[in-house]
């Protein structure tokens, strides 16, 4: 199945992030998850060890949009948008 775009879906938890988030994360968020991830979900990093299977995306220099890509349905799924830095 080939996917034009993708929709967005969100966890509960990177609803919650996303809440946290300065006005202008939240634009910046925004932005990549239209232009970049909906459009080729791939563009972020593939995680490996507990993660594999999963993707990140800066968002700052502490924060990531940490996602995964589900092909059969066209959709990628936000898991967290905020820091795994030691908040």
């Amino acid at each position: 199945m080939s996917c034009k775009r993708y929709q967005i879906e969100f966890t509960k938890q990177a609803q919650k992030d996303v809440a946290k988030l300065s006005p202008k994360l939240k634009n910046k968020l925004k932005d990549i998850l239209r232009n970049k991830i909906s459009v080729f979900p791939q563009t972020g990093k593939p995680i490996v060890g507990d993660l594999k299977g999963y993707y990140s995306v800066r968002l700052s220099f502490q924060d990531r949009i940490v996602y995964r890509i589900e092909n059969n349905r066209c959709v990628v799924l936000v898991v967290r948008a905020k820091t795994h830095y030691g908040e």
